[in-house]
């Protein structure tokens, strides 16, 4: 329910006021002076305040301010008995909502109140989802107790709080993205633009253009001029993924980015400066790319200013469990399902595979157990084949494993139609009974 203050030293008119704007179901406190207010908000902070201009303890013009500085979402509506120009401008300066006369613009009272809290609401919306956002790129939002996480996560923290360019190194589906966009939300930067591109979804032409902008007609398509990210990003920071796929030619703008802040549109001849931050990221061993000339040298020393190297999920273990609880409970919420319990089978199953694809293939296995699952608990059966064959109580070539799939899969064919899934399956129905019992098949 929405709390309204109505600050008035006319006790008559707040009882009026108060019964007319609790007939509307609002909350309502009420004050005779600004130094009680002040008292009753450092208890309850009200949606809206409705407050008289003149009271025998200061100004409400005045007053605003003070309660805007502690309590910015906070909407205040000035009441005087003799309207001002000059009040109502020096009100609307100090963050007020609106400004009105007493018993001249007693109707309008209500449907302003409604409009002050439709800010309101709209104001802690956004702050709320400014704090969810917060969470999401904080770096508690990382999860793991391993100590080869808690190590990445230790390193990137100190990081952060500098401008230092940062690479980060790891295999693919490791989660460099997510490191870079705490390492960017956890800096002085986090109030400005983080920008990412994956430098290995462009060609040469047009990474350079979404990267750099072009003018008009530097070639064909280009119509109109255009900016680049790394003007999108000024100010806060860029994320350059698979940076070691850059092409060579394209490396020498970026160092001149790094060197001296500048680049050159493509088909321009303007310097234009940024301040960016930049943090890279590759699977690759640059080394390597250096030694075969497809990756120049200062580059990589200008880029390794910072390295940081993700674990791969194989080498963090005892974090799938973790793991695997947080992307249940997320995707049964995205698919309106009850959080599925996870078997002792399921658990082992994730905790022995080898996770080529890292946590991005986690997520996605996770995912489609969720979306298939049906009765409440994770199982080998909403794994998919080649997790379950990496099982040590089912193989491939264990032709009851094998049976025992098949069936499955047919009776999730037959919706569960044990009769219809035997007709399928050319065995008579006790047939079928028997290997469900004998398979312990839900």
């Amino acid at each position: 329910m929405s709390t309204i203050l109505i600050i008035d030293d006319e006790e008559k008119l707040r009882r009026l006021l108060k019964r007319i704007i609790s007939l509307e179901g609002f909350d309502v406190i009420e004050a005779g002076s600004f130094k009680e207010a002040a008292r009753l908000m450092d208890k309850e902070v009200p949606d809206v305040v409705l407050c008289d201009v003149k009271l025998p303890d200061g100004n409400g013009v005045d007053f605003i301010k003070e309660i805007k500085i502690k309590h910015p979402s906070t909407e205040i509506i000035l009441l005087t008995a003799y309207g001002s120009i000059a009040d109502g401008v020096q009100a609307m300066r100090n963050w007020a909502f609106d400004y009105i006369t007493k018993g001249d613009d007693n109707d309008k009272i209500i449907p302003l109140l409604h409009r002050a809290l439709e800010k309101v609401q709209m104001i802690k919306k956004l702050e709320n989802l400014k704090k969810q956002a917060g969470h999401r790129y904080s770096f508690d939002s990382i999860l793991g107790d391993s100590v080869e996480i808690k190590e990445a996560i230790t390193t990137a923290k100190k990081v952060a709080a500098t401008d230092a360019t940062v690479l980060l190194l790891g295999e693919t589906g490791t989660g460099k993205e997510v490191f870079a966009q705490a390492i960017h939300h956890n800096s002085s930067r986090s109030n400005k633009s983080f920008v990412a591109v994956n430098c290995s979804s462009f060609s040469k032409e047009l990474l350079e253009s979404e990267l750099f902008g072009h003018k008009a007609g530097a070639f064909t398509g280009a119509v109109k001029d255009k900016k680049g990210l790394f003007e999108e990003a000024n100010g806060g920071t860029i994320f350059l993924d698979e940076i070691g796929e850059m092409p060579f030619e394209i490396q020498s703008k970026l160092l001149r980015v790094l060197e001296g802040g500048e680049f050159i549109k493509v088909g321009d001849t303007k310097t234009i400066r940024v301040n960016v931050r930049i943090i890279a990221a590759t699977n690759q061993d640059l080394q390597k790319e250096i030694e075969t000339g497809r990756f120049r040298s200062d580059l990589y020393y200008r880029l390794s200013v910072f390295q940081i190297t993700l674990p791969s999920l194989r080498e963090r273990e005892k974090d799938i469990r973790v793991l695997a609880a947080h992307f249940a409970e997320l995707f049964a919420a995205k698919t309106n399902k009850p959080v599925p319990a996870l078997n002792s089978d399921y658990l082992d199953t994730l905790q022995h595979y080898n996770w080529p694809g890292n946590i991005r293939e986690l997520k996605n296995i996770i995912e489609r157990s969720v979306i298939l699952n049906e009765d409440g608990i994770l199982s080998l059966k909403d794994l998919p084949l080649e997790l379950r064959a990496n099982n040590s109580s089912f193989s491939v070539f264990d032709l009851a494993g094998v049976e025992k799939m098949h069936i499955e899969k047919v009776l999730k064919h037959a919706n569960g139609n044990k009769t219809e899934a035997a007709r399928l399956l050319n065995i008579g129905l006790t047939t079928l009974y028997r290997k469900i019992e004998e398979y312990h098949i839900n």
